[in-house]
């Protein structure tokens, strides 16, 4: 069976037309299927649209997180509960096209355990369009091992793949650098991404920056290293500087040949370069030491308001533990299971 997790946001406009698409596209592929969508704490009429579809069709599995957890904690949620050999992720605004998984899925029957979708090209405008390949360049250049470039959640993982990453308990998570991390035989799918057929983007430029920061620092340690070239530099260079001024000092004229000019220019300049420099090795440091005290409180990466499915397959466990963080099942209250 090949599942599918599609995390929902807000994204009422879309929900019939993905659904038809998705459905059409797995039908016509001929493998027993499932989907899972994962609404994220939708205030609109996502949710009632997506249990419409549950109620008709017994391959339709809607998790009802407890509120708007974000984007990563909701394919997570999913991944914890999609049952098929070969798992599809993908996102719910259909820039991820459904026609594509074909392709997917022909690469996993080849051999491959993880295929990524990487996009040829993108149909984003304004800041995004501009803002995304700097990001890609700039992550391809910080990791300490490769992440492909252009590339999204859009692929699929087999069984043992996303068993391994389902092990993953960390917070600040970013689950196309968490694909590479895990390793297996990985195949590459290129495709177009669409423009959003309706509605907006709902991730604002905060929630993507925090994305970024995600990928960047759970990833790379070369901005600890880069805080520390920063420092070595700065002491150098204000030894050279001061060793200067003393020579100057010393024959009696100024640094540029003019008359020695007792005053605070050259030690407020000083003073702020050297506060600039702290104040960005700090904040390095503090970007680090918080990703610490998340792992550290160990708190769930989501809750599960209910799992709406066929009775018939029902998830085993009464609760779906994730390396102590829980989701509750069904209409169960939210309370702590004691895993």
């Amino acid at each position: 069976m090949i599942s599918l997790v599609i995390p929902i946001y807000n994204e009422e406009d879309l929900v019939d037309t993905l659904h038809n698409r998705v459905a059409t596209t797995m039908e016509a592929l001929g493998h027993p299927w499932e989907v899972v969508y994962v609404d994220d704490g939708s205030r609109d009429r996502s949710l009632q649209l997506l249990l419409a579809h549950q109620a008709h069709d017994a391959r339709v599995t809607v998790v009802e997180l407890s509120r708007n957890w974000g984007h990563q904690p909701a394919i997570t949620a999913g991944l914890s509960i999609a049952k098929g050999s070969a798992v599809v992720l993908m996102d719910g605004d259909l820039q991820d096209s459904p026609e594509v998984i074909p392709d997917l899925v022909r690469a996993w029957e080849n051999g491959a355990q993880v295929v990524v979708a990487e996009r040829r090209s993108r149909r984003e405008r304004g800041l995004r369009r501009m803002l995304f390949p700097l990001f890609y360049k700039v992550l391809g250049y910080l990791s300490d091992f490769p992440i492909p470039l252009n590339a999204g959640i859009f692929g699929l993982l087999d069984r043992q793949a996303t068993d391994a990453i389902n092990r993953l308990s960390e917070s600040n998570r970013y689950l196309p650098g968490l694909r590479s991390w895990v390793g297996f035989k990985t195949a590459v799918v290129y495709y177009d991404r669409e423009e959003r057929a309706a509605g907006e983007p709902k991730q604002n430029f905060w929630r993507l920056l925090k994305y970024a920061l995600d990928a960047i620092f759970s990833f790379s340690y070369k901005p600890l290293r880069l805080s520390l070239f920063l420092g070595a530099l700065t002491a150098v260079l204000s030894l050279v500087y001061g060793i200067v001024l003393v020579v100057f000092r010393f024959f009696g004229v100024g640094i540029f040949g003019g008359p020695v000019i007792i005053g605070y220019t050259s030690t407020i300049v000083s003073i702020l370069l050297l506060s600039g420099v702290q104040l960005i090795c700090v904040g390095l440091l503090g970007e680090y030491i918080g990703r610490i005290y998340d792992e550290v409180k160990r708190r769930p990466l989501f809750l599960v308001h209910a799992i709406h499915q066929d009775e018939a397959k029902l998830v085993p466990d009464e609760v779906i533990c994730l390396d102590d963080r829980i989701a509750e099942k069904k209409d169960a209250p939210v309370q702590d299971s004691g895993c």
